[in-house]
């Protein structure tokens, strides 16, 4: 809201001051300002605005009555100088170069900001409107203005000085300004730079951040468009890939240590590890103080480009706390020759380079007044002769091993340059702008220089491309830094990766993990997360009212996989397959049925043979003993009959037990039906003829044998079984069982099964069969009372009610039973009916023949009658 209120009171007095002017028909600059920089003069000048100076905190009144003093700037700033050197040392080695701008010398005008608003607006200001106090027209004529700027590195100095200079299509290319808000074309139509945004670095450090996943993390951040603007992106950034901000702190810029103390208590009571900071170092350092006092270790920094290269930190007792720190930094570049012009730098008298002369006193702690005078008692500094050898000193100024924002500042006035040149170069007649034309040289616009500087395509001497996009933003490369342990036990930056950001690529991320230092015990990347991330197999499940990283890890259901860590969503399985015990995996589905290896199978199957082997044996003790009076009185070929159809229901068992296939199927059925029903067929005759016997031996019944010879006995039990074999036949022409895989009854079995086709076919033969029986039954039950010592009928009535009881039960638990034990339960009750109608039938006839052979005979037979007699 200040610097609103500043840029509006500055441009009012400007409107103000240049009606006037127009009224006096001359043109006057109506302000000097006090401002330190360097100078030198040339065809063109470049401006420049640098952080040479840092002010002492006492702000100057602000009264509105009279006009406000500048600040008192005194903290020299050796990096920011040797910056501001290597566009001096840029400008001369262009003018040196005859490829580049030939016959045109470029001079530069250099001020300092003092790291305050209002100094960086005057500056730019004073830049902009030349230092000419009258001219003589009313459009201002004079000496030409600077062509662009290098500067400011502030985001807010350059949102404040860009919105105006914007106005006026003057370029301004900044090294080290970062804001991502500065992205705007339509509010900063001139505005470039030669540093990534910070929306590159944002993404480069979340990028970090996925890489150790680390995903629940705290945010500290200066109070100022550089902070703002870098949280807020840090926000979106971190949401879009579901990370949290367990803490969000703006850190104080009055130093208050209250709030200090607060903001530890929130790193020291979170359970983020990480901490990511979006801040200068001035402001840093007294929380950093405050968190050695309170002995706050365990935390692993990530530092952003502002303090990742900072001196201030790079001493022993910040080693504790601050060691392992990752940042990201600007590219670091080389620049062949710099070294070398530092060194040969020396002091004038010349008051346009007076911030040389302060640079000089702060080098060597003297001062360039004369005289012996004294302050409070002590000696002056030495005198300055001006002669003093740099090459002697060990300061930042000369450090060039680690050129960053130079670099920068290097790239910034070579695109300047190179835009010059090419708008130079033009053809007339195939020039950009309207009718092909090209730009006037002897009065060029800002416009058409800002037209070049979005299309400069240029590589450095050290390999790096140089080129802007859309927005005015550079190419995003970043080195990753790891504080480390030196061998004296202060901190030493070491270069552990890069994150390159392509056009066509995408964000390109390459560390060596091998040359990382990690503050611990483990000598390992620590673990910042809410919750731990969910293994495959389960989902994650959000806990109510927590961010979404903190959330609890529920199982996959039944049927549900999750192949990922950290699903959302549990998949669900297609329809023949079926999740592992661990959840992670569909596998085929296990296919059921009843088979030979299933150890019901065997025991089935083994009953079914042992069946077939009791109606063998019977079989072979009836033919041996065909002859004798118990085989010949039960008609001998009626039960050898019987025997063969239960010989061939013991057997259809087994086409019940094995892989459904096509043939088995329809068979099992069908042989099923006609076996019974040849059974039962061959018992009703039976029973009819025990009948038509006894009621034979009665007066009134002697010719009711005729009606049950043999003929009429075979043609009985052929009919009767011919119309299950038309039932059989119908049924498997129209709707004919099939294999069939049913995943119904179990979810998570396929139960391969028999569909039975016709449901109506299936209960006309079980119909059928119970029809024959219940006939059977109700005969054979009024026979019961025969009066035979071997009471035939009986032993039928018997063996039906035994087939009845076991078929009546066998439906609800047919329907009852899944998978493969519906087709036990169908072969239980047969073989349960087969052994039922054998034992009932044959084991009194065979206990007679075999145990008691003194009964098997006519006379035993027939004792009974002749008693009743």
């Amino acid at each position: 809201m200040w610097v609103i209120l500043y840029i509006f009171l500055l441009l009012s007095c400007n409107y103000i001051c240049v009606a006037l002017m127009v009224s006096s028909g001359s043109c006057q600059l109506q302000g000097h300002f006090t401002l330190k920089g360097m100078f030198q003069d040339g065809d063109l000048l470049i401006g420049g605005l640098f952080e040479v100076q840092r002010f002492i905190k006492v702000f100057p009144e602000l009264s509105f009555r009279t006009e406000p003093k500048l600040p008192h700037c005194e903290h020299f700033y050796m990096t920011s100088f040797q910056q501001a050197l290597t566009m001096v040392f840029a400008i001369n080695e262009i003018n040196n170069n005859p490829h580049l701008l030939p016959n045109i010398t470029l001079g530069y005008q250099i001020y300092d900001n003092c790291l305050r608003l209002e100094v960086a607006f005057r500056g730019a200001t004073a830049l902009v409107s030349g230092t000419e106090e009258t001219f003589s027209d009313l459009n201002c004529k004079g000496p030409p203005p600077v062509i662009g700027i290098i500067g400011d590195p502030g985001s807010t100095h350059s949102i404040a000085i860009s919105s105006v200079l914007g106005l006026f299509r003057l370029p301004m290319i900044s090294y080290y300004a970062t804001c991502s808000c500065l992205s705007d074309r339509k509010k900063y139509p001139s505005f470039f730079r030669t540093i990534p945004s910070d929306a590159f670095q944002v993404r480069a450090m979340v990028q970090i951040l996925r890489h150790f996943g680390w995903t629940w993390v705290g945010l500290l951040y200066s109070d100022d468009d550089y902070g703002i603007y870098a949280a807020q992106s840090f926000h979106q950034e971190m949401q879009r890939f579901g990370h949290c901000v367990a803490f969000s702190e703006i850190l104080p810029y009055d130093n208050n240590p209250r709030d200090n103390q607060r903001i530890t208590g929130v790193i020291h009571t979170s359970t983020a590890r990480v901490v990511v900071v979006f801040s200068d170092p001035s402001l840093l350092i007294p929380l950093m103080n405050e968190a050695m006092l309170q002995n706050m270790t365990g935390r692993q920094w990530i530092a952003s480009e502002a303090w990742a290269t900072s001196t201030v930190f790079n001493t022993p007792r910040f080693l504790p706390f601050l060691g392992g720190t990752l940042g990201i930094a600007i590219r670091r570049g080389e620049i062949e020759g710099l070294h070398d012009f530092l060194l040969h730098l020396r002091p004038n008298n010349d008051q346009r380079n007076i911030i040389v002369r302060i640079f000089w006193e702060n080098m060597f702690g003297c001062s360039f007044e004369t005289g012996d005078k004294e302050t409070e008692g002590e000696q002056v500094k030495k005198v300055c002769t001006g002669q003093e050898d740099l090459s002697t000193t060990n300061s930042p100024y000369t450090d060039v091993s680690g050129l960053r924002a130079s670099y920068n500042v290097y790239k910034a006035v070579y695109a300047l340059a190179h835009a010059l040149h090419n708008l130079m170069q033009c053809e007339e007649g195939r020039g950009p702008f309207s009718g092909n034309s090209c730009a006037d040289t002897t009065n060029l616009k800002p416009w058409q220089l800002v037209h070049y500087l979005q299309k400069v395509n240029f590589t450095t001497g050290f390999g790096d491309h140089v080129s802007f996009d859309k927005n005015g933003d550079a190419l995003a490369i970043y080195d990753v830094l790891n504080w480390q342990p030196s061998s004296e036990g202060s901190i030493r930056v070491h270069k552990v990766g890069v994150v390159n950001e392509g056009a066509a690529s995408g964000m390109m991320l390459t560390l060596d993990e091998d040359a990382f230092y990690w503050n611990s015990e483990t000598k390992k990347p620590p673990q910042s997360v809410c919750s731990e991330s969910c293994p495959p197999g389960t989902r994650r499940a959000t806990r109510k009212g927590h961010p979404v990283c903190c959330f609890d890890c529920l199982p996959c259901g039944d049927g549900e996989i999750s192949n990922t860590t950290d699903a959302v969503e549990c998949m669900l399985c297609p329809d023949e397959f079926w999740s592992n015990p661990d959840r992670n995996q569909c596998v085929p589905k296990e296919v059921e049925f009843l088979s030979y290896e299933d150890p019901l199978g065997i025991s089935l199957t083994t009953a079914s043979l042992l069946g077939t082997c009791f109606c063998a044996l019977v079989m072979i003790v009836f033919a041996y003993h065909h002859n004798t009076p118990i085989v010949r009185a039960n008609n001998s070929e009626l039960s050898f009959l019987l025997l063969v159809s239960l010989k061939l229901c013991f057997l259809c068992v087994l086409l019940f037990i094995g892989q459904p296939q096509l043939w088995t199927c329809q068979l099992r059925h069908a042989a099923f039906g006609i076996s019974f029903v040849l059974c039962i067929s061959c018992i009703l005759v039976k029973t009819m003829v025990v009948i038509a016997v006894f009621k034979s031996s009665q007066p009134e019944g002697k010719g009711a044998m005729k009606w049950f010879g043999a003929v009429q006995q075979r043609c009985t039990v052929l009919v009767l079984t011919a119309l299950q074999v038309v039932i059989c036949a119908v049924w498997l022409s129209t709707a004919s069982p099939t294999p069939h895989k049913n995943n119904q009854y179990i979810r998570s079995k396929i139960v391969y099964e028999c569909a039975i086709g016709s449901v109506a076919g299936f209960s006309m033969l079980l119909g059928y069969i119970g029809l024959l029986a219940v006939v059977s039954f109700l005969l054979a039950f009024l026979a019961r009372n025969l009066p035979d010592n071997f009471n035939e009928a009986k032993f039928i009535t018997f063996s039906m009610l035994i087939f009845c009881a076991v078929w009546i039960a066998f439906v609800p638990t047919y329907v009852s039973s899944p998978g493969k034990y519906a087709v036990a339960v169908e072969i239980f009750a047969i073989l349960s009916s087969s052994f039922g109608l054998l034992v009932a039938i044959f084991a009194p006839k065979c206990y007679i023949i075999l145990l008691h052979p003194e009964r098997n005979t006519k006379k035993a037979i027939m004792g009974r009658e002749t008693q009743n007699k």
